[in-house]
């Protein structure tokens, strides 16, 4: 249940900050639902991984992506409009904020895990969204080569 609530507050907080980006109509609603679609996903994969942060960030990110470019190309607007707000719940803030500290306070030995494993989230966040990316784009081409090789033959 506590799961659920958090999914709605990362949805009220995806909202707020979709009016920030002065999106409007149905487009506010689709990303920031977008924001607890990505973090639904992220909580379903650490559960069943509770060591798996990096790879539940990089399943989320896929997720987050597909669903941006299916919004995109159903609402006829850029995906980018859905993946800025939809990556919000899993920008790796803490980890940048602990980082900080342990590299402010001199405590060189967690500054360097906690960056490390920081830069492993990013990097896993980075990597979900070009390998899905990359699938839409190939599967929206090899699509429309079919529908002209189909169109041709007839």
């Amino acid at each position: 249940m506590a799961d659920v609530w958090a999914c709605v507050f990362v949805f009220a907080a995806c909202l707020s900050f979709g009016v920030a980006f002065s999106l409007r109509g149905k487009k506010i609603l689709f990303a920031a639902l977008g924001g607890s679609l990505s973090w639904a996903v992220y909580l379903a994969v650490v559960g069943l991984l509770p060591q798996g942060d990096i790879l539940a960030n990089f399943v989320a990110a896929a997720a987050v992506t597909l669903y941006s470019e299916l919004m995109a190309r159903r609402h006829k607007t850029p995906a980018s409009v859905y993946l800025v707000v939809s990556f919000l719940p899993l920008v790796p803030g803490s980890g940048i904020y602990y980082t900080m500290e342990y590299g402010m306070a001199g405590d060189t030995a967690a500054f360097l895990a906690t960056g490390l494993h920081t830069v492993q989230v990013a990097g896993a966040i980075v990597v979900g969204i070009v390998v899905a990316g990359s699938f839409v784009r190939v599967y929206y081409r090899v699509k429309e080569r079919v529908q002209r090789a189909w169109a041709g033959s007839r």
